[in-house]
């Protein structure tokens, strides 16, 4: 899903829909766009589609594990760790040259009603 303000590129996010649920990845505001709650509109239409379109009863997510701040933001959005983790893909170059060797992902999940 693309979100544009006057034409112009202002943010994404991906949707795939697996069986009873949904998962979302990739979301991403422009950085001069942070902090006007474009991303909170991004993950609540996303969540409409998810639950009236797909009609899913989950929505999963993966978010590297060091990165505090954006679990925190998804958190406040009803977002929760499942448990789950799961290890970086190194060696794919389409997701470019990790400067880390000790990346992996949590898990967050959301119940949709």
């Amino acid at each position: 899903m693309l979100v544009e303000i006057d034409g112009d590129l202002a943010g994404c996010i991906e949707l795939t829909k697996q069986g009873s649920r949904a998962v979302l990845g990739m979301l991403a505001v422009r950085p001069d766009l942070q902090g006007r709650g474009i991303g909170g509109a991004i993950i609540r239409e996303a969540e409409r589609i998810c639950r009236d379109e797909f009609e899913a009863k989950e929505i999963r997510m993966q978010v590297l594990h060091m990165r505090s701040d954006i679990i925190a933001w998804y958190d406040r959005r009803g977002y929760k760790p499942n448990g789950e983790r799961v290890p970086f893909p190194y060696g794919n170059e389409r997701l470019g040259v990790p400067k880390r060797d000790d990346l992996e992902f949590i898990v967050l999940v959301k119940a949709l009603e």
